[in-house]
């Protein structure tokens, strides 16, 4: 990190504390960027538009080694993401190019990686299909494509990644 010139660098912050932090920044004269996007919110009497942070618990900072320490003393900042014990610094292009595609798409979501991959056999923790074994066919963001051999046919069911788990091979 140059130690003059300013950088992007990641802040992790409390949960849900995106947009405070990225204002509490602001009034600070910091460079702060929380990427929103727009999603409808339903309630049991209405549906709203809401402005949710693209990334859970991150923003980005645009700030010097000096403006990067007061960032992490402000209030609901927890820490910076490093590498190699160093701030971990983004390019300008990697945030032109975030800004770009939350300005110009709809429905964009982070999928995390989930260690699960095509081939895979799991096990469903939760639903109508908990405890059932199959395996991961396709992969569609977070929802699975998989195939359950146990019921003397293929039942192929489409899964959120969230509720499935690595299951032990097991031989018979």
């Amino acid at each position: 990190m140059k130690m003059t010139n300013r950088n992007w660098m990641v802040l992790y912050t409390r949960s849900r504390w995106e947009k405070k932090v990225d204002k509490l920044l602001s009034d600070q004269n910091i460079a702060s960027f929380c990427p929103l996007v727009k999603t409808n919110r339903q309630w049991v009497d209405r549906v709203k538009m809401v402005e949710l942070p693209l990334f859970n618990s991150y923003l980005f900072v645009n700030a010097t080694p000096t403006e990067l320490n007061k960032a992490i003393q402000t209030n609901g900042v927890l820490t910076y993401i490093s590498h190699c014990g160093k701030p971990a610094v983004i390019k300008d292009v990697e945030i032109e190019r975030i800004r770009e595609i939350v300005n110009n798409y709809t429905n964009i979501e982070t999928v995390p990686w989930n260690d699960i991959n095509i081939g895979d056999n799991v096990e469903v923790k939760d639903g109508l299909l908990a405890n059932h074994r199959g395996e991961i066919q396709q992969i569609h963001g977070r929802s699975v494509l998989m195939v359950i051999e146990n019921m003397n046919c293929a039942l192929t069911v489409k899964i959120d990644q969230k509720n499935l788990t690595r299951s032990a091979v097991t031989t018979a």
